[in-house]
């Protein structure tokens, strides 16, 4: 089942309940968003192979995203997106991240996206699922707000202007194009933050509790804003709205809940490269068949993704093609030029 699906029919609310005193403590869960995903006017589901894509693109270290900040929107006000876990976490790894190896790959990730009217600024909440019941669903406890229109130097303002603490989190690889340093600030939702600011725990654990928590939000930031910044793309990327009314009615029979509509998204790329073949004794060697990264250029209105591919003897086959150009329209609309932000900020690095 899908995730929002699961979301949508989530009625176990997140309650702690003290050790010293049985307080309970309702906080913020899966279940708090069952109307708001319900609610939701556009949904999106990734494909295997358009995730493999987006998080090629958004991990690979030739890639610079903040040189297409000026392109980047969300496509609604509201806008649901999720993906299969192993695809993702299989380029997590490939890309060097550790803790990937660490994750179920056999769940599902998913954020909702409450946007501005120009798309351009908003706020992030990241869920998943590892699991078949209730207790399985998760939302994280942090939350990103963002504003791609902040200047060199400042910080996004938080869109309720609350003024809680923020984190702001570094990818010193990206240097100068490091667009989560400046454009995205993270801060723990409100009942999560005065959970933890009533806890008892050192500045040690604060620390440890804090990267747990980016952990579960941070990494998915990149695979959706490559998503919207190919489904910008002209003509956009292959997709399918699902035609749910017969399985619904077979469901609402059986007294189970609907499932909900939503737009399956495709990848345009070429398929995988054919594996090495040996070459035969007593033949010159021919150069190294090799791996190529790829890399990611901008001309103006037009991207030039430099697919990963194979390079060496033609024996192993013929690369068609290495270069995808997209063609993207300007978004329309003026820029908003926020102040920094009055909240305690801290930083946390990517390595």
């Amino acid at each position: 089942m899908r995730l929002a699906d699961r979301i949508t029919q989530c009625r176990t609310p997140f309650v702690l309940q003290s050790t010293k005193d049985g307080t309970l403590t309702h906080l913020s869960g899966a279940a708090t968003f069952a109307n708001e995903i319900l609610a939701c006017p556009t949904r999106y589901v990734l494909c295997d192979d358009l995730t493999r894509l987006c998080a090629a693109l958004a991990y690979s270290k030739g890639t610079t995203t903040l040189a297409c900040a000026d392109l980047l929107h969300v496509p609604a006000e509201r806008v649901w997106v999720e993906w299969c876990d192993g695809p993702w976490l299989a380029e997590l790894t490939r890309y060097g991240f550790k803790s990937a190896a660490q994750l179920s790959a056999g769940g599902r990730r998913g954020a909702l996206i409450y946007s501005s009217a120009t798309g351009r600024s908003g706020l992030i909440r990241a869920f998943w699922a590892t699991g078949n019941t209730d207790s399985d669903v998760f939302a994280s406890s942090m939350e990103a707000y963002f504003d791609f229109d902040t200047p060199e130097g400042e910080a996004p303002v938080a869109p309720d202007a609350a003024n809680r603490s923020s984190i702001s989190v570094v990818d010193h690889g990206a240097g100068e194009a490091d667009i989560l340093r400046r454009c995205f600030r993270f801060r723990y939702e409100r009942t999560w933050a005065e959970y933890y600011a009533n806890s008892a725990l050192s500045a040690e654990q604060r620390s440890a509790v804090a990267c747990h928590a980016l952990g579960t939000i941070a990494m998915e930031i990149p695979v959706m804003l490559t998503f919207f910044l190919l489904l910008a793309t002209r003509p956009g990327l292959p997709r399918r709205p699902l035609m749910l009314e017969r399985l619904n009615r077979a469901r609402s029979r059986s007294g189970k809940a609907p499932l909900l509509p939503h737009m399956e998204v495709f990848s345009p790329l070429i398929p995988e490269y054919p594996p090495s073949r040996s070459t035969a004794s007593g033949e010159r060697r021919p150069c190294r068949l090799h791996h190529v990264r790829g890399h990611l250029v901008r001309r103006g209105s037009q991207l030039f993704w430099r697919v990963p591919h194979l390079r060496g003897s033609r024996r192993t086959g013929v690369v068609r093609t290495r270069t995808v150009t997209w063609t993207l329209e300007r978004p329309t609309g003026g820029s908003h030029q926020p102040s920094a932000n009055p909240a305690r900020e801290s930083q946390y690095f990517i390595t």
